[in-house]
């Protein structure tokens, strides 16, 4: 029997590929323990629990920007978290560390390389983070979900996916996709998303350019946000959600997609083969663009500068790609040639290596 300790969270970038990963050892060790290190204010303090898997809290310890008094406490405290870590692995006598990246897989890593265990890491996002640019000086065994993610060791093995987008059937879903969100059987489907809290620029285009997509013969499934400031047209063959719990059914029903352009949403959508329009978020160190570098490269998806997305864009360029279905599928072949569905599995498989 094998314990393994993942590290990980503060996102949903971080959390949702740690869970995937999860997932997959136990359906394939069912005998075999897994322990989540987290913190208590990330997204894993809701989610990994509920998840039914055991999270053990350390402080969130960010590294200082400034020199101020937190500056000067940072020291003591990151070791403390480093030692809680060791401890925690001799203890309950973990065999492997996995990070995922975000606040605790640092001192997880350094707390590894002190207990003298394996360490693995997964960096989820084209461009890397701090936490694993600094652990994959300590591994050789780091697997990556974009090719070109310039980490040491890196190798390529996909996103993880969640068992309900990684093992979904579309054509055998979508009746009962276009049933749940009241949608059309005769209509192909856009789905346009932001993520959870919503995009402004993403939401107000589509708003304004709704009736000139619903005359180009499609349906909109438009997932706002919740904290969106648009209101619902109300049109035929319109249908806004502010949130949206079954991303599995509102994929099932996508023929294309418009999304921003997070490490989690470029590979779900081209492991199912639904080309996108992605918007990048224009703020942060810019690794939305290079998430959607691969895809792009290989046809499946088209790359939109967020201050570009405007109504007229939309009516230029958008609705005639629409219209015209045999571009779409081409599309949606491309986005497949690139996507991963096993990533999970092959993450396993890299972890299985190191121990």
């Amino acid at each position: 029997m094998t314990t393994y300790l993942l590290a990980g969270g503060g996102t949903a970038g971080h959390v949702n590929p740690l869970l995937a990963v999860a997932d997959a050892i136990l359906a394939a060790e069912p005998t075999s323990t897994v322990l989540v290190l987290g913190t208590a204010e990330g997204l894993e303090a809701r989610l990994v629990p509920a998840r039914g898997y055991e999270l053990i809290v350390i402080p969130k310890v960010p590294f200082p920007r400034r020199p101020n008094r937190a500056a000067l406490r940072f020291p003591a405290r990151f070791n403390s978290a480093i030692k809680q870590v060791a401890d925690v692995i001799r203890t309950r006598s973990v065999d492997v560390v996995v990070g995922f990246g975000g606040y605790v897989s640092t001192p997880a890593y350094l707390g590894a390389r002190r207990a003298g265990v394996p360490i693995v890491i997964h960096e989820a996002n084209a461009k890397p983070g701090m936490a694993n640019k600094l652990g994959a000086r300590y591994s050789t065994h780091v697997g990556v979900a974009f090719h070109g993610t310039p980490l040491r060791h890196a190798e390529f093995v996909g996103m993880p996916l969640r068992p309900e987008i990684e093992n979904l059937d579309r054509a055998a879903a979508r009746p009962e996709a276009l049933a749940f969100f009241g949608l059309a059987a005769d209509r192909p489907t856009l789905v346009v998303t932001g993520g959870s809290l919503g995009a402004r620029r993403l939401n107000q285009t589509l708003v304004s350019s709704a009736e000139a997509i619903i005359a180009a013969g499609w349906q909109v499934l438009h997932i706002t946000g919740e904290k969106s400031e648009v209101s619902d047209p109300e049109l035929a063959h319109y249908r806004m959600i502010a949130y949206c719990d079954r991303m599995d059914l509102a994929l099932s029903a996508a023929d294309a997609a418009v999304s921003r352009a997070g490490a989690g949403t470029v590979c779900e959508l081209a492991a199912l083969g639904i080309p996108a329009v992605y918007i990048p978020y224009p703020v942060g160190n810019g690794e939305q663009r290079f998430n959607a570098a691969d895809v792009v490269e290989a046809g499946g998806g088209i790359l939109v500068d967020d201050a570009a997305f405007v109504p007229d864009w939309v009516r230029a360029e958008l609705v005639p790609l629409l219209a015209d279905r045999q571009k779409i599928s081409a599309m949606a072949a491309a986005a497949a040639s690139v996507g991963v569905r096993d990533g999970a599995e092959r993450m396993l498989a890299l972890i299985h290596r190191a121990l």
